[in-house]
């Protein structure tokens, strides 16, 4: 299974005018994909694209790269880093698309998948699933404005449909999407349940672009899984790659990890958050990291307890030394209560 696997994932794909090396990429996530865990994953290797943090389409022109949160890079990351934005004007959208064209950047992704009630209130996220022809209005908008390799991130719908991502699917590659990032749950579900994979199969079947999947692939077997029964074109890993930011050159053969792997990640990270960021955010963000982090230890809660309880970086440099001295045992797949 293993030399299938990198079979798989090591084949070059083609996304509209440009060619990637690995089938695996890093999903977005807010407060999770920001430029100190990128660099911190770019490390290991493994990946073939790199997704950053959504940004409000609205807020990019006035955004300066050296002091913004979320619209930064570094220009290692440069030619293969997709940015993600959001936003309800499809004019608003084209013209944060054509100032990430200008920086130099990969690609644009569409955010269509977030759930979260402050995206949806602004009718922006998965919100706009319910008015796909706006949606579609909005991908046209984009794929005017500029020539790089656009992606669409969209979920299931609203409703437990697979008739509607289907034909959104369609509509999206039609509008003239180079690629899109599917997942099989419906808007209101944030985790709760499993995605539906055999809806990611009838998506694939459905366009012409390529398909990555994402949702519950945790581990190799979950990812040769996903790609021998979907048919997808690669895959899409969120918060595993937090977890185990080293999964993806595991998975493509660069890598075998081991034992002491858990505690040079976790002050390599700490490293990374201080360089790029304030205090503030830089501890609010290692604590975001410390909650999926925590799933890979025997005695998680202990974890993210001390790291949560942190009230400055150099408390959370003597959190991380306590526990580590300590010995902690892992697990082999992480404790999924930490997914939720």
């Amino acid at each position: 299974m293993k030399s299938d696997l990198l079979a798989r994932l090591n084949r070059p794909l083609t996304i509209g005018r440009t060619t990637i090396d690995s089938r695996l990429v890093l999903a977005p996530m807010t407060l999770l994909g920001h430029i100190a865990f990128r660099e911190l994953l770019a490390g290991f290797g493994g990946f073939g694209l790199l997704f950053g943090e959504m940004c409000s389409a609205k807020r990019i022109p006035k955004e300066i790269r050296a002091g913004s949160a979320y619209f930064s890079w570094r220009e290692a990351e440069r030619q293969h880093l997709v940015m993600q934005i959001f936003g309800a004007d499809p004019t608003a959208m084209a013209t944060a698309a054509r100032i990430i064209q200008e920086k130099g950047l990969y690609g644009v992704d569409l955010n269509f998948g977030c759930s979260v009630a402050t995206i949806c209130k602004q009718c922006c996220g998965a919100a706009l699933l319910k008015t796909p022809d706006q949606a579609v209005r909005i991908v046209e908008a984009v794929r005017r404005a500029i020539t790089i390799p656009l992606f669409v991130k969209f979920r299931t719908g609203w409703t437990d449909d697979p008739a509607i991502p289907v034909d959104l699917a369609r509509r999206f590659a039609s509008a003239g999407a180079d690629a899109l990032t599917f997942h099989p749950r419906v808007a209101p579900d944030r985790r709760s349940r499993p995605p539906r994979w055999d809806y990611i199969k009838r998506v694939k079947d459905a366009v012409p672009i390529p398909v990555f999947g994402n949702g519950d692939v945790f581990d190799e077997t979950d990812c040769q899984r996903m790609l021998e029964t979907t048919g997808c074109d690669g895959v899409a890993i969120g918060r595993m790659a937090i977890a185990r930011p080293w999964l993806m050159a595991q998975m493509t053969g660069l890598l075998s990890p081991d034992a002491g792997i858990y505690r040079r990640t976790a002050f390599v990270m700490l490293d990374l958050m201080a360089r790029h960021f304030d205090d503030r955010r830089a501890l609010r963000r290692y604590k975001k990291f410390s909650l999926y982090y925590s799933a890979n230890f025997k005695f998680a809660h202990s974890f993210y307890r001390r790291i949560g309880n942190a009230l400055d970086l150099e408390a959370v440099k003597d959190a991380l030394e306590a526990f580590f001295n300590g010995n902690p045992e892992t697990m082999r797949r992480p404790n999924m209560n930490f997914f939720l």
